[in-house]
């Protein structure tokens, strides 16, 4: 990014320091097309203006946007803008526990000041998105201090503590590493490392108690696919039956019919391989009777047996 103007720079300096949590000097120098030195002097300039610019010294050390002083300006991309303004709309209509009036009178704020071309797009994508309230469902909500607790520690990259009940109602003590919040099924999910268990874990908000942040930072490693590690969760962990049926179509159209909510879908030898959970399985026969397809059940054998009583009341006319 090249930058003309010392104003035009700190601007510049100040998105690069809001898009992620630590920078070396030698990095912001590269992205501004500047020296360290440069850097440095503009840091200083920011720190003046009232942003507080931490730096952390030694090999490893750099600069971080920390908390407090003046509200910094947020730096959107058009793309972005439209982005904050639909989250809001639907923050305000699916509801985080006790936000909503905020979030409609920010929605407001950021609609007055969006220029004109974007104002149209998020006009005309409101009038096109239908949103359904999750609390008319019935499914619990999510108080906003708890995901932005779970938000701060993926950001920051530091150790959270929670007590957490899982879909037994056993309670326990966590100490995770946060890897990043993930919505499916109108509810939010962490996907952390769980220190205790030593292995990669996904954890329901809602049954959250207590979150904190502990202080403790720690270096990412390998990561996981969080979207699939909660999509399998919603799909299969949490029911007592578990099953693999061979469908005997091709990936595409078994994605068009199967929602990544009702199961995982992937290819293999003579078709699509579909694992699902429910707790009856009366509901896994009467869902794969309704799909448009042959099919094969591979695992468990008393899905088979389920599908043959449930062929029988179909001929008989009975359900």
């Amino acid at each position: 990014m090249t930058v003309d103007s010392p104003a035009g720079r700190l601007l510049a300096l100040l998105s690069l320091l809001q898009s992620r949590p630590h920078w070396t000097a030698t990095e912001l120098a590269e992205r501004l097309t500047t020296t360290p030195r440069t850097v440095r002097r503009d840091v200083t300039r920011l720190r003046d203006l009232g942003y507080p610019v931490n730096a952390e010294p030694g090999r490893a050390g750099g600069y971080q946007l920390g908390a407090g002083g003046v509200l910094p300006p947020l730096l959107l991309t058009d793309d972005e803008a439209v982005a904050v303004a639909m989250g809001l709309r639907a923050a305000a209509t699916l509801g985080v526990a006790g936000h909503d009036d905020a979030a409609i009178a920010a929605l407001a704020k950021l609609e007055q000041v969006l220029p004109a071309r974007l104002r149209d797009r998020v006009r005309a994508l409101n009038a096109a998105t239908v949103l359904v309230g999750a609390a008319s469902g019935g499914r619990p909500q999510v108080n906003a201090d708890v995901l932005l607790t779970l938000a701060q520690g993926c950001r920051r990259a530091e150790r959270i503590h929670f007590d957490y009940e899982d879909n037994r109602g056993a309670e326990s003590s966590r100490r995770v590493e946060p890897y990043a919040l993930v919505s499916a099924d109108h509810r939010w999910y962490l996907v952390a490392h769980d220190l205790d268990r030593v292995d990669w874990r996904t954890f329901r908000a809602d049954r959250m108690r207590a979150p904190v942040l502990t202080g403790h930072r720690f270096r990412r490693g390998e990561e996981p696919d969080a979207a699939s590690m909660v999509l399998e969760g919603v799909a299969l962990a949490a029911y007592d039956w578990q099953a693999e049926v061979l469908l005997h179509a091709d990936l595409e159209a078994a994605t068009a019919e199967v929602a990544p909510t009702v199961g995982t879908l992937s290819a293999t030898t003579g078709g699509t391989l579909l694992r699902l959970g429910a707790n009856e399985l009366d509901w896994i026969a009467r869902y794969l009777v309704a799909l448009p397809f042959a099919f094969e059940v591979r695992d468990p054998p008393e899905l088979r047996a389920e599908l043959k009583a449930l062929g029988r009341r179909l001929v008989s006319g009975s359900s």
